[in-house]
């Protein structure tokens, strides 16, 4: 059986989310190198104690993760240190941000996706947007975005009316202005600030929240069918959800 390096797994990622294309200030690429010949990759939102865990359940020793587990500068390391970990377990990191939110069949393009538009396509970098099968009130289109997301939604202009979605995956309600400048009759994100929604709804804008984790996590899925096409001799596996809140609504169905 033909081995995988982590370079390799990390040459293929560049093919769809290139490096280059990520923000200056961001940390993308292979930020923990063990060196060794991959075993399995889990695909994970977050690298955390309990991800590390899974995959070494799984007998991974390659975390593909989104956001970047070391992303500010280190000035100096503890025990308590996920990456430390990682080194300690001899498990690799390789993290696409900024360039995996802006991709074709990315983290926004995927959120798209998941709540049912249609003609996507990508607006200004991180902004996405595309149309629902038809017009419906806002307060109808939170409630179906949080069933597809499993997520607890907040958003503005209950009975406003609206087809075309902008989305914005994790952290992205300051695009209120590049949503309503595309056209669009809401912005669907994970985050946004109350003067945002405020700010959004005097520009006729409707806003809806739905959480950081819940509208990334579903990217994960793809990462892991990446994965697969790209070297069907690897163990691939999904890493489950794991976000650091608590939803009150225990009803909400997990996806």
């Amino acid at each position: 059986m033909q081995t995988v390096t982590v370079q390799e797994i990390a040459e293929r990622i560049n093919e769809w989310a290139p490096w280059d294309t990520a923000e200056p200030w961001d940390n993308c690429g292979v930020i923990v190198n063990m060196g060794q010949t991959v075993t399995g990759v889990l695909c994970a939102l977050d690298i955390t104690h309990e991800v590390i865990d899974e995959a070494k359940a799984y007998g991974c020793n390659v975390i593909f993760a989104h956001h970047p587990v070391i992303f500010k500068p280190v000035k100096c390391l503890s025990e308590q240190d996920v990456f430390v970990r990682l080194a300690r377990e001899g498990i690799s990191a390789v993290c696409a941000h900024t360039n995996l939110d802006k991709a074709e069949n990315g983290v926004s393009h995927t959120l798209a996706e998941c709540v049912g538009l249609s003609d996507i396509s990508c607006a200004d970098g991180f902004l996405y947007t595309g149309v629902l099968p038809q017009e419906m009130k806002m307060a109808e289109f939170a409630a179906k975005a949080g069933q597809c997301l499993g997520a607890s939604v907040q958003y503005t202009c209950a009975e406003k009316i609206v087809k075309r979605i902008a989305v914005v995956s994790g952290a992205g309600g300051d695009f209120f202005r590049e949503a309503a400048a595309a056209g669009c009759d809401c912005l669907l994100t994970g985050e946004a600030s109350h003067h945002e929604a405020l700010d959004a709804q005097q520009m006729g804008l409707a806003l809806a929240a739905a959480g950081h984790c819940e509208t990334e996590y579903p990217v994960v899925a793809v990462m892991a069918e990446k994965l697969r096409g790209w070297f069907s001799q690897l163990k691939v596996e999904k890493a489950e959800r794991n976000s650091p809140f608590c939803l009150f609504a225990e009803s909400i169905p997990r996806p």
